[in-house]
């Protein structure tokens, strides 16, 4: 008896095996297959119906967020684990048919009968004695046909009869080589591998089918992804539970902001919120505190504003208005009263552009820094006050090198200071101003020969609408407090010393840059 490769199995005398290289799972002797077809990918997930749009909770629509994200992940997750299953049910189907064709052809190798001793000399012989020692296995079905009809069937009974079909018959008694391919029955797809059979000396033709009903194999992968799917909307539930408490003490610090903001008004700004950890929401509490102290102090400076220009300028408005009431036909005191409106029209002036001056420090733009030559400075302060009043000004010590400050602040501070010395001394009076250089700062001052301040006053006079004990000027006491508006926004101070004689005001300032 002879074979030929990727033929019909034929019974030799010889013992000699059909192979096919190309068939790797039968040993080298069962003929070539095709791979089975990948199963279908299923290209989208199924689509959920419209969500839910709360319109007024946060925490609400942070939970479908969460849960949306969850449900996207489960079903990629069940896909991918379905297709995966499936390829390995696939794969397991070909390894079957594999089995049986390869126990089949290591039967036939032998050539010989083993209940008669003698060779081969019908394929139906060779067919009923393979489906008398085979076990099926589930969902498995063998047929054995001779002369295009069937001639035989593996008990027990599949789900669907193939030798019953006509079609199906047809389409393995035509195989004339191996032949791997799918029906579609009743019971579902149906992967199959016909193996045609010729004994030498015998005309008969047969066939040995070898069927695997897949979709019934599949059941169970089904079965599988329902399981993990039910367990994933269990966790989901319990999941989206945890993430509602979670979600609602995350945001709890956003509602302690929303009804601080509606709790306070312009008449209360003291509330402040507890600030708790350090995320994101940490920050918010505190930049809502910070936003507070900020609205505060404004408040503040509105009101302090309001009550030193309401105080100051109701004296000058009644001393004007008297004076224009009273005013007389006599040019003489016609001229003296105008005299006196216009003075106290000039106090007005410079008590508004002080009040100004207080209530823009606290402001992003009062201090514009830049790099100071501090000699330069102290000479031009000494130049500038020389055309003040009639004073012996001298220069004190002179420091040298460069800083980082306001320059016209700084200017305004010191002749500030230098109107305060004049107020507080006569004409001819010595007052000396100065400067040093220090590694971390610098010092300017002026140092008058005038009555001093006195240890009590010290503390006093640098606020507002304080005067110090002897004073020359009208002021209304705002050039200290003016004065140390300007030294805080360098983060520095202004130092009162305590000389010999007269008063030494400071100005401290640290170096930066």
């Amino acid at each position: 008896m002879t074979y030929r490769d990727n033929g019909p199995v034929r019974a030799t005398a010889s013992g000699g095996v059909p192979g096919t290289a190309s068939d790797p799972a039968l040993g080298g002797v069962a003929a070539d297959a095709a791979r089975p077809a990948s199963a279908p990918r299923t290209d989208s997930a199924p689509r959920a119906g419209r969500p839910w749009r709360p319109r007024d909770s946060a925490r609400a629509r942070l939970l479908l967020v969460q849960v949306g994200l969850v449900v996207l992940a489960l079903l990629v997750t069940l896909v991918i684990t379905r297709q995966y299953l499936l390829e390995r049910v696939d794969d397991r189907i070909d390894a079957a048919l594999a089995q049986e064709v390869g126990e089949f052809r290591a039967l036939a190798a032998k050539g010989i009968d083993p209940v008669t001793g003698a060779l081969y000399d019908d394929p139906e012989r060779l067919l009923t004695l393979h489906l008398q020692r085979t076990v099926p296995q589930e969902n498995e079905t063998i047929l054995a046909l001779v002369d295009g009809v069937p001639a035989g069937r593996l008990a027990p009974e599949p789900p669907v009869r193939l030798d019953l079909d006509p079609e199906a018959v047809a389409t393995f008694a035509s195989a004339q080589d191996v032949r791997t391919g799918e029906l579609e029955t009743a019971s579902g797809v149906v992967r199959y591998r016909v193996v045609p059979v010729l004994v030498e000396g015998s005309p008969r033709r047969g066939a040995l089918v070898v069927g695997v009903f897949r979709d019934l194999e599949r059941r169970e992968v089904d079965v599988v992804v329902l399981v993990l799917l039910g367990a994933g909307l269990v966790g989901l539930l319990l999941a989206g539970s945890l993430a509602w408490v979670a979600a609602g003490r995350v945001l709890r610090p956003v509602d302690d902001v929303r009804r601080a903001a509606e709790e306070i008004g312009a008449s209360d700004l003291s509330r402040r919120l507890e600030v708790r950890g350090t995320d994101e929401v940490a920050d918010l509490a505190r930049t809502f505190n910070g936003m507070l102290d900020r609205l505060e102090h404004a408040f503040a400076d509105q009101r302090q504003f309001l009550d030193d220009a309401s105080h100051e300028l109701r004296t000058p408005i009644t001393i004007v208005r008297g004076n224009l009431e009273t005013m007389s036909a006599d040019p003489a005191q016609r001229a003296a009263s105008m005299t006196v409106v216009l003075d106290e029209l000039d106090r007005m002036g410079r008590l508004v552009d002080d009040l100004l001056t207080l209530a823009r420090s606290d402001g992003p733009d009062f201090v514009v820094p830049g790099r100071v030559e501090l000699s330069e400075l102290t000479l031009g302060v000494l130049a500038r006050a020389r055309a003040l009043a009639d004073r012996d000004w001298q220069l004190d010590e002179v420091g040298a090198g460069f800083f980082l400050a306001d320059e016209q602040r700084v200017l305004q501070a010191m002749l500030q200071l230098a109107e305060n010395a004049v107020a507080h001394t006569g004409p001819g009076d010595v007052i000396r101003i100065g400067s040093a250089a220090g590694p971390d700062s610098v010092d300017l001052w002026v140092h008058d020969s005038g009555p001093g301040i006195s240890p009590e006053q010290r503390d006093r006079v640098l606020e507002r609408f304080v005067r110090a004990g002897t004073s020359r000027s009208d002021g209304a006491g705002l050039g200290l407090a003016i004065v140390s508006t300007i030294a805080r926004a360098h983060d520095g101070e202004v130092v009162i010393d305590e000389p010999d004689a007269g008063a030494r005001v400071r100005l401290h300032l640290p170096v930066r840059g």
